[in-house]
């Protein structure tokens, strides 16, 4: 066969292929500063491939927001934290919608976004501490509730989880306890921290698959050694997802780290919706960029096409 009846029969085979199946990845990102960008503005890459930009969701567009408590300790932490979040509530915009979850003993709802804003209100004000934290076994709900969430409707979503756990106090034993009291060589001597770290590293491979933001406000940093890796392991997780995690080492800074975490969502969480070859079981590299502006957003995402459009 010739050169040129190759090239021929190529072309022809090219022209009656179907088109590649393409389907619309949601990328949600944080941009902080003014003015909002536009949709000329912003640029995504897929794996070193650029994407077109169907759709930008600003910050003055709808948002659904999961607000998740999970308090089980100081009372006057709670306190602050409950006020501080009452006074944003009351000053967030009609096109806000909120759920209150309950982290403790599996995620719960515990308001209806559907409710009136007083019935929310009073929620609030009425909840109560539990005996022992849940933020661990309800991360992954409440990042896969999300999810369903935004596949279902053109709307910003967002995780907002307010947490005072500490890790000696959960349900399950993760000070990784000696195996073998007689062998001084027993890595968990070493190592007290191993469980814990082992645990949020598996959470944070099966939410790889996850598309929405989590915001975590810790409202008390502990400093010894299995609430510094399990902090610092929350911290590695909530980023991952394109998010931002506050620890408060004092009362005072409770509201301070409440507002900034609000600020992120309310002010400069946008979603961008790109085509995207609809290859599922991939990895996806993620960039966005705006022209020089600061951008946070997960960098990476395993891809399963559930929920996309």
């Amino acid at each position: 066969m010739s050169t040129h009846t190759r090239r021929q029969w190529l072309a022809m085979a090219a022209a009656a292929a179907p088109p590649e199946p393409r389907t619309v990845l949601r990328v949600p990102f944080r941009s902080p500063g003014a003015p909002p960008l536009t949709q000329e503005q912003v640029a995504v890459s897929l794996n070193g491939k650029p994407a077109r930009v169907v759709r930008l969701l600003a910050p003055d567009t709808d948002l659904f927001l999961l607000l998740t408590l999970d308090l089980s300790g100081d009372l006057s932490l709670a306190d602050a934290a409950r006020q501080t979040i009452l006074k944003r509530l009351a000053e967030l915009p009609a096109n806000v919608r909120v759920a209150l979850m309950r982290a403790q003993d599996s995620l719960r709802v515990a308001v209806d976004p559907a409710a009136p804003r007083e019935t929310l209100t009073a929620a609030i004000e009425a909840f109560t501490i539990a005996p022992r934290p849940g933020l661990l076994n309800s991360i992954e709900s409440a990042q896969e509730l999300a999810d369903s969430i935004a596949a279902r409707a053109h709307v910003r979503v967002a995780v907002l989880m307010v947490s005072d756990s500490n890790v000696v106090n959960y349900r399950e034993d993760y000070s990784n306890p000696v195996v073998n009291s007689s062998d001084s060589g027993d890595m968990s001597r070493r190592f007290p921290e191993g469980l814990i770290k082992e645990k949020i590293r598996q959470i944070k491979a099966r939410m790889q698959t996850g598309e929405s933001p989590l915001y975590l406000v810790h409202l008390q940093y502990l400093s010894d050694v299995l609430n510094t890796a399990y902090q610092t392991g929350l911290q590695d997780l909530v980023r991952s997802t394109g998010g931002e995690a506050e620890f408060c080492r004092s009362i005072a800074e409770v509201p301070t780290s409440l507002n900034r975490a609000f600020d992120w969502i309310m002010q400069s969480q946008y979603l961008a919706e790109v085509e995207s070859p609809a290859n599922r079981g991939r990895t996806i590299d993620q960039l966005v960029s705006a022209g020089g502006r600061e951008i946070h957003s997960r960098p990476r995402r395993q891809f399963t096409g559930k929920g996309q459009r």
